[in-house]
């Protein structure tokens, strides 16, 4: 794995990702100007094929079924372990879905 942008908002994330065109974009759901799920509806236009990773400190599955509805395909919560991070970047580069063991997003519906 290769880092190749880091954005300090949710516009500039945006911003970047349209300019390097990851596989993968990791975005925070409350970033400022922004909102990661906002960026990830964007991205998700713009570029289909980019899996986007959504981090939060909220373990919600009524919050994780609304990623879902971004275009998102992971939701992983900062208190997860960097080891999880890693597993979920890792299954959306095989075109899975990721999502913390602690919430199930299919539960809400």
């Amino acid at each position: 794995m290769k880092v190749v942008a880091e954005a300090s908002d949710g516009q500039e994330a945006f911003e970047k990702a349209k300019e390097t065109k990851p596989e993968v974009v990791v975005l925070d759901i409350g970033m400022p100007r922004l909102s990661g799920l906002e960026a990830a509806r964007r991205l998700k236009r713009i570029l289909p094929q980019v899996k986007v990773l959504m981090l939060t400190v909220h373990e919600s599955e009524r919050l994780a079924l609304e990623v879902l509805n971004a275009g998102a395909r992971g939701y992983v919560t900062k208190s997860d372990t960097a080891k999880e991070l890693v597993t979920a970047i890792e299954a959306l580069r095989r075109d899975k879905t990721f999502f913390t063991p602690r919430i199930d997003p299919h539960h809400s519906r």
